[in-house]
């Protein structure tokens, strides 16, 4: 059962087609789980489970409705009432806890983000928000020891999508002035990828008055016969940049499976994802929260930095790989009476201090809207808020394998070395939360490398990135040197 676990999620293989992929994710594991789950929340609400309230959703993946009836099963036999909100959005069952309408104790989604058909997961909220590693590990260790009565009681139904996208389509007038059709004479192109964010065109667009004209893949479909529904594919990208270019659009939006994801196309073709994304919310936030501080994983770029911290006068923290951790980061920061409005990965996932802490892929992109509708309104374009970002010229990534059985501490020797020889050689290295990172801007050479250790895969990954052409080769000849003669560990910087 624990090898279901990935951090904060339940993931695993849910549907036979892939060779060499075992089911591992069944109905029955899942009636476990679900049990499992009220039994925790009982524990840590102190509410009766006869009391409890809880919603469950799920994304287009073919297994997602055979895993949410065993899901709700198992809840339903630990006593719990049980709200059956069909297809949904990860944000969504966190807000259905917030929602008056609903007000549950808790939610889960069934959702694999991104993986493909054949994988299937659960993520789960109470009123804190997502569970933590430590929770899930709790859960999935109760529901290894549980075996489910009978139940003969029947969950209810409710819709929770269209509630959501009011929600957010209010969202989007109240912040242009309460007009009906605040959105006319915008065209936005949305790219679901069969997804469960095709809701986005038909809730909140179109009654906002917007022409969706060449959206595409809007309805779910499990198998994703046109591409990943995932921000960071290459070919998913291509398509929203071909439909926002064939189309003419003013913006393309397009979302992960579970919506929690989101990235961007400007008019001209231009991809806003990773480095760009993070830039763009941080200018639209900047004006309310002056002086603020921007968290992000550890992979963004140094380009990064200047425009937070010389353009926009922000403060940027450079923390460590993994949502979670940049949120709880962004939670513990707010606490501690430091503005943190915004904590974003490169992946795509943001969450906002002014929306519950939660990474909303929708949320991002409503607020996306609103700054294409006031910069419309002032005769720019939405790049104009991006606009002094230096560009992206050269960068690789590479993942070294480590050999030996026990690799975190063969990486961990790496890393001192590493940081050794680098102090040795008098390269500046920034602070770094996670690895070691070196920064260059000499006339010779510009731009930066980072070497980490992947949390838990025999894996030490490496960005570098070059500031002018022909500083990568510059920054890989250095790495090359900094980490020759480690027996264990294989590098490949192709």
């Amino acid at each position: 059962m624990l090898k279901l676990q990935n951090g904060s999620d339940v993931r695993g293989v849910a549907v036979e087609g892939v060779e060499g992929e075992n089911v591992n994710l069944t109905p029955q594991i899942a009636k476990q789980i679900g049990c499992a789950f009220v039994s925790w929340l009982e524990k840590k609400s102190g509410i009766p489970a006869y009391e409890l309230r809880i919603g469950v959703g799920r994304d287009s993946r073919v297994s997602g409705p055979a895993l949410a009836d065993a899901l709700i099963d198992g809840m339903l036999s630990a006593g719990a009432t049980v709200v059956n909100c069909g297809m949904a959005t990860t944000p969504a069952m966190f807000m259905s806890i917030v929602f008056p309408e609903t007000s549950f104790n808790g939610s889960a989604m069934i959702t694999a983000s991104h993986l493909p058909y054949n994988r299937n997961g659960i993520k789960f909220f109470d009123a804190d928000g997502g569970l933590e590693h430590e929770d899930i590990t709790e859960v999935l260790t109760l529901a290894s020891m549980l075996n489910p009565a009978p139940n003969n009681y029947a969950a209810k139904v409710f819709d929770l999508l269209p509630l959501y996208a009011n929600h957010l389509k209010e969202t989007i007038q109240g912040a242009l002035g309460g007009a009906e059709k605040p959105l006319e004479g915008l065209h936005i192109v949305v790219d679901s990828g069969n997804g469960a964010s095709g809701f986005f065109v038909d809730k909140i667009l179109q009654p906002l008055g917007a022409d969706t004209t060449g959206s595409q893949f809007l309805e779910p479909d499990g198998m994703f016969p046109n591409h990943i529904p995932n921000p960071e594919n290459k070919e998913a990208m291509k398509a929203i940049q071909d439909a926002v270019l064939k189309n003419k659009a003013d913006l393309g939006l397009i979302f992960d499976t579970d919506v929690d994801r989101m990235s961007a196309v400007l008019s001209d073709g231009s991809e806003v994802n990773r480095d760009s994304i993070i830039a763009m919310i941080s200018a639209i936030l900047a004006p309310q929260y002056p002086g603020s501080t921007i968290i992000t994983d550890s992979v963004t770029s140094d380009r990064l930095t200047y425009f937070l911290e010389d353009v926009l006068g922000l403060k940027h923290l450079c923390y460590m790989r993994g949502y979670k951790n940049v949120i709880n980061k962004q939670k513990e920061l707010n606490a501690a009476g430091t503005v943190a409005p915004l904590a974003m990965e490169t992946s795509g996932h943001g969450a906002l201090k002014d929306n519950y802490f939660l990474d909303d892929g929708a949320f991002l992109a409503v607020k996306l809207v609103i700054a294409l509708a006031n910069a419309a309104k002032e005769g720019k374009k939405l790049d104009s808020l991006i606009e002094k970002l230096p560009p992206l010229v050269e960068e690789g990534e590479y993942r070294f394998k480590i050999k030996c059985e026990d690799f975190k501490a063969y990486g961990k020797d790496v890393l001192k070395e590493f940081k050794a020889r680098a102090a040795a050689k008098g390269y500046t290295m920034p602070d770094s939360y996670e690895g070691v990172r070196l920064s260059f801007k000499s006339e010779d050479v510009q731009g930066w490398i980072l070497l980490r250790l992947s949390l838990h895969d025999p894996v030490m990954p490496m960005n570098i990135e070059g500031g002018r052409k022909g500083d990568l080769a510059k920054l890989i000849a250095i790495a090359k040197e900094l980490t020759d003669g480690f027996d264990q560990l294989e590098r490949k910087f192709d």
